[in-house]
């Protein structure tokens, strides 16, 4: 009886498995004549030429590697400054509230999330940029400014990914560095902190594809990034449809190396559990 329900399950499976192949298929099947229709349709092969062109001719590859450099860059460095000031926040805010100055420093924490969660992405590029900056008498370069914005605005989500992330650690484990005489601090930052990360390290890297997408926004203070490169070739050739194809091709391509990365350290840390086990 079991056998045959073993038996049956696995038939299922793999029928179920053939019907998901045949629609992937189909869905192929269908996606391809579409393009094939509008490739035609358009004039694809001058469009494409055009910018073939504009890359190695006119020097636009030194363009978009410029461009596709400053984004790594910027959402790299952003996601490293969001992450030290997300676990600052995330530490004092379950840091017992047993003084006055707690409290207010979660308060202030509470203030500065709601600040960055609270406003777009671009807004706070703008004020930072032209507004904030200035006032304060800092002069940095704008590829440099917008790092350290895109860092300020990751701290806010990290903090509460990483605040998750703390919670999800097992008590007991605060309980025994506490009992071997280690201070709230170092128990944090050396027992609970390291644990938080291999939990949210899927999270993290969807923070860090949100932070590559969102570098398309740097052209609004005249920082050059990838989006920036591709439309100043559509702008010197008057041709913007294989410019901005292309871009969308390179940022998918950006994603599915790091989500292909981001599983390869899953996979790792789970080995490494299963060795200690």
């Amino acid at each position: 009886m079991t056998k045959t329900k073993i038996l049956s399950g696995t038939g299922t499976k793999n029928k179920k498995d053939s019907v998901d192949l045949l629609v992937l298929l189909a869905v192929v099947i269908v996606l391809g004549a579409l393009g094939f229709v509008v490739w035609k349709g358009n004039n694809f092969t001058k469009k494409w030429e055009i910018l073939s062109r504009s890359l190695f001719e006119l020097g636009g590859v030194n363009h978009g590697l410029r461009g596709l450099k400053n984004t790594v860059i910027i959402a790299v460095l952003g996601l490293v400054i969001g992450v030290f000031i997300g676990t600052l926040i995330a530490v004092a805010k379950v840091i017992p509230s047993y003084s006055r100055a707690v409290r207010y420093l979660q308060k202030f924490c509470d203030f500065y999330v709601a600040l960055f969660r609270g406003t777009p992405m671009v807004v706070q590029l703008l004020l930072g940029y032209f507004i904030l900056l200035p006032m304060l008498g800092i002069t940095l370069p704008k590829e440099n400014a917008c790092t350290l914005i895109f860092g300020l605005n990751s701290g806010a989500y990290v903090s509460e990914i990483m605040r998750g992330g703390i919670n999800s650690v097992d008590p007991g484990q605060t309980e025994a560095g506490r009992a071997l005489g280690l201070s709230f601090s170092t128990t944090m930052l050396k027992i609970v902190v390291p644990q938080a990360v291999k939990n949210i390290l899927p999270t993290l890297g969807n923070e860090f594809i949100t932070l590559i997408k969102e570098t398309s926004i740097v052209g609004y203070v005249g920082a050059m990034d990838l989006c920036v490169a591709f439309q100043n070739l559509g702008t010197d050739s008057y041709e913007y449809m294989m410019p901005y194809l292309v871009m969308a091709f390179i940022y998918i391509i950006l994603v599915l190396v790091i989500t292909l990365l981001i599983r390869l350290m899953e996979r790792r840390l789970a080995r490494s559990d299963r060795k200690r086990s």
